[in-house]
């Protein structure tokens, strides 16, 4: 059965000048891609008008959530005990963002008890991928 975790999540965008913005976003978990976790944000966060999606594993967000982690366009990192700290690099720039350190482990903790760590089938996972990367070849 597949199943779908949603959560929402009060994200604080830092600015250059240190401002913090609110960014309202949605955590996402999806069975069917047990390895991933999905941030969400609406069209009205975003500069040109779209939603955005940022895609990472969940076991970076686990890790992140003890100590530095990350690498690529993803980083993750604790900010005093109450709030994490997630870094999204793209072509356009870079993105700071703080959040709720116990809203991450809530949610964190609801995808294990959706798919336990270690339990992860990848089968259907890796079929899709690879058809969406290859088409019928």
């Amino acid at each position: 059965m597949d199943i779908t975790l949603e959560q929402p999540a009060r994200g604080r965008l830092i600015t250059a000048d240190e401002q913090e913005l609110p960014a309202p976003a949605t955590l996402r978990y999806v069975s069917t891609d047990p390895l991933a976790v999905h941030l969400d944000f609406p069209p009205d966060v975003s500069l040109d008008g779209t939603g955005v999606t940022w895609t990472f594993g969940r076991a970076l967000l686990e890790e992140g959530l003890r100590g530095p982690a990350g690498g690529g366009d993803v980083h993750i990192w604790p900010c005093g005990r109450a709030r994490t700290v997630l870094e999204f690099h793209s072509p356009y720039g870079l993105a700071l963002l703080q959040f709720d350190t116990a809203t991450l482990r809530r949610f964190l903790l609801r995808t294990y008890a959706v798919v336990a760590a270690g339990e992860e089938e990848l089968g259907d996972a890796v079929d899709r991928g690879l058809s969406a990367l290859f088409g019928n070849v």
